[in-house]
C-alpha cells in the first residue's frame, strides 16, 4: 500500500503527515480522511485551484493531468512543473512526497 508523505504546512500539519493511502484515491481524499483540511472549494469537480498541491516524490507515478486541470492549473498561486490538483492526482504504486502551498486562491471566499 502505497504511503504520502505531507510536508509540514503551519497552517494544515505544522508536523507534517506520513499516511496510508488507497491505489487510484485522490491526494485530496487521502488528505481529508487523515484530518488535512485543504481546501477545495468546488467539492473536487476540477473547477477551481484550492487543493493545488506539489508533488516533491513520486510525481511520475501519476497519471498525466487533462487539460482541463492544467488550464486550471495556470490561475494556481505558486505553480511549479511538478504542480497538480489533489481532486485530480490520483495514487499510483509508489509513495508520493506532497508539499500544500501556504496560499491558494479562492474565489468563493475573496468574493464574499
Amino acid at each position: 500500500m502505497p504511503q504520502i508523505i505531507f510536508l509540514p504546512n503551519a497552517d494544515l500539519c505544522p508536523e507534517g503527515a506520513v499516511v496510508e493511502a488507497e491505489k487510484g484515491e485522490s491526494v485530496l481524499d487521502v488528505a481529508l480522511r487523515n484530518d488535512i483540511g485543504v481546501e477545495h472549494a468546488c467539492e473536487k469537480v476540477c473547477a477551481c485551484t484550492t487543493c493545488h498541491m506539489i508533488i516533491r516524490e513520486g510525481f511520475d507515478s501519476i497519471k498525466e493531468g487533462d487539460e482541463l486541470e492544467e488550464d486550471m492549473l495556470d490561475k494556481a498561486w505558486g505553480l511549479e512543473p511538478e504542480s497538480r490538483l489533489g481532486c485530480q492526482a490520483l495514487v499510483g504504486d509508489e509513495d508520493l512526497v506532497v508539499e500544500i502551498p501556504k496560499y491558494t486562491v479562492n474565489m468563493v471566499s475573496e468574493t464574499h
